[in-house]
């Protein structure tokens, strides 16, 4: 029999409330009732004597809530309120406070389970996890994988995408160098060669271990994965660290001793207010704001983001950033087509600094790498124009880009997107404390 932790309020009648609380401990043992306010039904003192259990009261329900789960540990909570004591964003809050702490959450029609806490590793492992889809994680993720293989912490990195592999994939991107051509042959066997595992092998040149997924719940759990067989395969490998990536807003099933939680600055202040928000940000041991860019977002939103993250968490680093390209060839001198995932009002930002930086012409360009149609489009209006593509290694890269490339007789360079620091905390340094965090954690939790 599961124990039960009941939230109640005072505008329901003492005794059916009383009378729901035994029709509940039919199937579960209740433990407890948080009173989350109302005075309509109930004098101003509630106690045992007034509902049969133990009764928490607090300042806020959400203290409430957290105190009475650290006493009574319960499996479930069971919201038995309603409007207008507690609100739906006021569930949101609640719900994340019982998640966080990996209990259950649920009222009349609806239920919330915990992230999966999933596999455990015996290598200490560092999650890289977001806000939503094109947030940057894989581009930090490349970029920190990078920094520690540099620094001698030999890194492998699970990724898991929306077109990941049937079985998980082991790249060997620390002993080979996968070409475009190589890339090609893949997409040309039904692999989705754009997929986050293949990025991170290529721009990183680490070890990788590519998954799939499908579905996403609201909390970060996913539908299906095969991460688990993946993470094991990982663990294997005799890596220093494990890094692990999310997908979109999906967190993969693996115990995490350290978490990086990527923020998309465009994104708002409701991604860390609202919804899930606080509990995704309760597990982050350090935050990055990405895509801190004054043609897309105002500085004072990316301020106000900063300031909610700080809100909420005072304790925790919070860099801020912005992407640009760094094409993994020279292009010095080449009339250049070039494919992004990015806005189309950051594409002539990034053009001037391909052209600036690395002395090349950019003559066409295209926004639409996530959108195939248009994309097709784009290159077929500028099909002589150019005698080089440069693209990101996402979306249709391969299938579209590189491949007409060929069938046009026309190189194709992949691009990494490399951070630049934009404010708050420096990203190396944190980088390097959450790795040495996530050691410190796994010998802990190993008996090390």
């Amino acid at each position: 029999m599961s124990r039960a932790l009941v939230l109640i309020d005072g505008e329901h009648y003492p005794p059916v409330v009383r009378a729901a609380l035994e029709d509940l401990g039919v199937a579960h043992h209740v433990v407890a009732a948080v009173f989350a306010g109302g005075t309509e039904k109930v004098d101003a003192v509630v106690d045992a004597g007034t509902y049969g259990v133990p009764v928490v009261r607090r300042a806020d329900p959400v203290t409430a809530l957290a105190d009475a789960i650290d006493v009574y540990a319960p499996d479930v909570v069971i919201d038995l309120s309603d409007e207008p004591v507690v609100s739906s964003a006021d569930r949101f809050r609640l719900a994340s406070v019982a998640l966080g702490r990996g209990v259950a959450y649920q009222g009349a029609d609806f239920r919330f389970e915990p992230p999966a806490a999933g596999v455990m590793t015996r290598t200490p492992t560092l999650a890289v996890v977001g806000t939503g889809k094109r947030v940057g994680k894989t581009a930090v993720s490349a970029h920190i994988a990078r920094l520690l293989a540099a620094v001698g912490i030999t890194p492998v990195v699970l990724a898991m995408g929306r077109g990941g592999p049937e079985t998980p994939e082991l790249l060997r991107g620390d002993e080979l160098r996968l070409t475009t051509e190589d890339l090609i042959g893949f997409a040309r066997q039904g692999r989705h060669a754009s997929s986050d595992n293949y990025e991170d092998a290529v721009m990183s040149r680490v070890m990788t271990v590519g998954c799939r997924r499908c579905g996403g719940g609201m909390a970060g759990r996913t539908s299906f994965s095969n991460v688990p067989e993946g993470a094991r395969l990982a663990d294997g490998l005799g890596a220093a660290i494990l890094m692990v990536e999310g997908s979109g807003a999906a967190t993969p099933p693996v115990h995490a001793d350290a978490s990086l939680l990527v923020i998309g600055a465009s994104q708002g202040t409701g991604y860390v207010t609202d919804y899930f928000g606080p509990l995704r940000l309760d597990a982050a041991d350090a935050v990055v704001i990405a895509g801190a860019e004054p043609a897309l977002v105002a500085p004072e939103r990316t301020a106000a983001l900063v300031a909610a993250v700080r809100r909420h968490r005072p304790d925790v680093a919070v860099s801020t950033i912005t992407f640009r390209p760094r094409p993994l060839e020279p292009i010095e001198g080449r009339r250049v087509f070039f494919a992004t995932t990015a806005p189309h009002q950051l594409v002539p930002v990034l053009a001037a600094h391909l052209e600036e930086r690395y002395g090349c012409a950019v003559v066409a360009s295209s926004p639409h790498l996530s959108d195939r149609a248009r994309l097709r489009e784009d290159l077929e209006a500028a099909a002589g124009s150019f005698d080089l593509l440069v693209t990101e290694l996402k979306a249709a890269a391969i299938d579209v880009v590189a491949m007409t490339g060929e069938e046009y007789g026309v190189p194709t360079v992949l691009a990494d997107n490399v951070p630049l620091r934009v404010g708050g905390d420096d990203l190396d340094s944190t980088a390097l404390s959450l790795a040495r965090l996530a050691q410190a954690r796994a010998a802990e939790r190993l008996g090390r």
